[in-house]
């Protein structure tokens, strides 16, 4: 459905239906917030299922490796008592661990999901909880990586909807291809005149 500018189309509507069901489940579940679980499902969330399990195995990883070191945090911040200057500096340097290591395991599309799901887990651990809430907010983020993938099996784009994603998803390439002959054409040009400088 379309007005003008503005577009309602089936991945809107699954994105919905995944910060929904992680609602309804933790709700039923009594589980707590579904604050992790939802951001999970829509991060996992893309235009077709093969595209939602290939990010899917990456937004895993970068869970994994997110939570392992919220983990890791919790324990360095339990030991120095909620020590402010923990986390002032520790963060940020796990920030750097999870570049450099996502980056290694050639896994660059989960570096953001890895340090979302690191900082939404080490930030949000209340004073005095235990080891197992924080294996918890990690296990939030796998729950809501399946619901979103799980959605996106289930609901398939009509035929037109996926023409039309794959249109716009052609368009945004010509952009980029254009973006990256204008900066080729001008590091040419650079060079060029360098060269006519000597």
């Amino acid at each position: 459905m379309q007005i003008g500018r503005f577009r309602l189309g089936m991945r809107t509507i699954k994105t919905a239906l995944a910060v929904m069901l992680c609602i309804l489940l933790f709700h039923v579940t009594d589980r707590g917030s579904p604050l992790i679980a939802a951001l999970a499902a829509v991060f996992s969330l893309r235009q077709d299922l093969t595209t939602s399990i290939s990010f899917g195995r990456s937004r895993v990883l970068g869970n994994s490796l997110g939570g392992l070191l919220a983990l890791i945090f919790y324990y360095v911040q339990a030991f120095f008592k909620n020590d402010f200057y923990v986390e002032l500096f520790l963060l940020p340097l796990m920030v750097i661990l999870v570049i450099v290591i996502s980056d290694g395991l050639n896994n660059n599309s989960g570096i953001i999901s890895a340090i979302a799901t690191m900082l939404l887990i080490a930030l949000s651990i209340p004073q005095g909880e235990s080891f197992i809430y924080a294996l918890n907010r990690v296990l939030d983020t796998f729950i809501g990586t399946i619901i979103g993938i799980s959605l996106n099996g289930a609901i398939t784009p009509q035929t037109d909807e996926k023409e039309k994603q794959i249109k716009e998803d052609l368009v945004e390439l010509r952009k980029k291809e254009a973006d990256l002959n204008k900066m080729l054409y001008d590091v040419r040009k650079q060079i060029k005149d360098q060269s006519h400088q000597k």
